[in-house]
């Protein structure tokens, strides 16, 4: 049985605490791997060498650390493939999507290219008499990213790419379930030239997490996952004095409006809903159409579309439309949130409970299913499901379709399909959500932007990616500089007023 190691001080090393985590292959259910569990004592081993390395990272000017990142474009670009398919292997994504996730990530690790410019400071000359004032960006020295099973190659390129070019040493802990491209990535920025011990990818559960909250030297922790585990470290990150930038779940509402392309909008729920088997936080798991004829003739453009879906493994080709959910139990949680849509009276129009693909029995595949006639007081509503299921919410009104969204505990996406510029104008002006869609499906910012929700998928005051993404992994010293030049003899006690 293979065993997957941590990546410390540039090498790969095997685990002594004796605890190992199964890794799946979700299309057939059996074990490819035996993942090594770090212990605390190994963690704050890891984290106490990426201190000791960081130090001349940090010291490394700006533009050197732009070059790193600049070959590492080009190696994951050479190395593309090879990643997708590892990545498909444990995750189940197909591979087209597989080189999505990577390609996301990448374009992180483009804009990272440009830190020297997001990096300098501001400057005031005669701020005062011979008093000159400026500022200056540093890195804060050790941070964390933990990151999830849903996106292996995107979230944490997402993490280490701003982390890294601002001159941080970082300690990465990808998602048990999904960890051999993290590792992957770690030896392609080794070759790219980052110094050794400025990455540590280290493996674990729990465990490693509260290894990482309680050290003394890790600065900030990036978190991305489900709410309750975000708030959880957002809390206790807090309560030892480090920076937190943790998102949570989601419940993306669409609203469909009647003047909308229907064929359009829904083409954009498919793909929105059922893409990477609906495990993302970005996807659209509610449909609100507003106005019955508008519902009536949603759900009939729907009903075709769901059933043609093509669900298989990734070897299956590219014509595949969505993979298996990456474990049994996730599997199991679906469909038992299904059964109690059903029980709590929503209409479901496609009914995939029966999905069985032969040669895969034991994969954790689920079929795709579409719920009409859900109300908001039903569990596949206030849930993220996090599977192929796709509710819809019949809204009365324009204001009836705004407050669904509004009013729900999630505040990550969210999109309206109409041609009318005054109503999409008013909604993304009035929406209390964080990424919004104007006739598009999934608002997933562009790298140079950023990227994060409000209310509880949200903690923190920074975003992922983007200018906030530095502004997050460093802080701002200001330096008030007076020279001998014009200086009057003796001291003064008053706090002088600037002329």
């Amino acid at each position: 049985m293979k065993e997957i190691h941590h990546w410390i001080d540039g090498k790969e090393v095997k685990g002594t605490s004796g605890r190992f985590s199964d890794v799946y292959n979700p299309a057939t259910g059996e074990v490819q791997a035996r993942l090594s569990l770090i212990t605390k004592a190994e963690m704050d081993d890891a984290i106490a060498r990426a201190a000791k390395a960081q130090i001349a990272w940090g010291a490394t000017n700006p533009q050197r650390r732009a070059r790193v990142m600049m070959a590492f474009v080009g190696l994951i670009n050479r190395d593309m493939d090879k990643l997708a398919e590892v990545l498909s292997s444990e995750h189940g994504k197909t591979f087209p999507d597989a080189k999505g996730d990577i390609q996301r990530g990448l374009e992180v690790i483009e804009f990272c290219i440009g830190a020297p410019h997001l990096l300098k400071g501001d400057f005031t000359d005669s701020a005062g008499p011979g008093i000159d004032m400026y500022s200056m960006r540093q890195p804060l020295g050790v941070v964390a990213g933990i990151t999830p099973f849903n996106f292996p190659a995107m979230i944490p390129l997402w993490k280490m790419g701003p982390a890294l070019s601002a001159g941080n040493a970082m300690i990465l802990k990808p998602s048990e379930r999904d960890p051999s491209v993290p590792l992957m990535l770690a030896k392609l920025l080794q070759e790219a030239g980052l110094p050794d011990g400025v990455l540590q990818v280290v493996n674990g559960d729990k465990e490693s997490v509260d290894a990482i909250l309680d050290s003394e030297v890790i600065q900030a922790v990036g978190f991305v996952g489900s709410t309750p585990i975000a708030q959880y470290i957002y809390e206790r990150a807090a309560a030892t004095g480090k920076r937190a930038q943790c998102f949570g779940g989601a419940k993306n509402h669409m609203i469909i409006m009647p003047d909308a392309d229907l064929d359009q909008a829904a083409d954009a729920l498919v793909g929105a809903g059922f893409g990477a088997a609906g495990e993302r936080c970005m996807a659209i798991s509610v449909a609100v159409p507003v106005g019955d004829k508008t519902a009536d003739a949603l759900i009939e453009k729907l009903i075709p579309r769901i059933e043609k879906l093509k669900v298989g493994p990734w070897t299956a080709g590219n014509d595949i439309d969505y993979g298996p959910v990456v474990t049994k139990a996730a599997k199991e949680n679906i469909l038992r949130l299904i059964q109690t849509g059903v029980d709590q009276g929503a209409e479901l129009v496609v009914d995939g409970r029966d999905f069985n693909l032969q040669g895969y029995e034991d994969g954790f595949f689920v079929g795709p299913h579409l719920f009409d006639r859900v109300t908001p007081d039903m569990d596949i509503y206030k849930t993220e499901i996090f599977g192929p299921v796709l509710s819809t919410v019949r809204a009365a009104t324009y204001e009836d379709a705004i407050k669904l969204a509004m009013d729900h505990e999630y505040g990550n996406g969210t999109a309206i399909y109409t041609r009318d510029g005054d109503t999409a104008r008013d909604f993304a002006n009035r929406i209390n959500i964080g990424m919004v869609g104007i006739n598009v499906p999934i608002p997933v910012p562009l790298a140079y932007h950023t990227f994060g929700g409000w209310k509880k998928s949200g903690f923190g005051d920074l975003n992922q990616h983007g200018p906030d993404a530095f502004r997050f992994y460093t802080r701002t010293k200001t330096v008030t500089a007076r020279w001998p030049s014009g200086i009057k003899e003796g001291g003064e006690f008053n706090f002088k007023a600037m002329d």
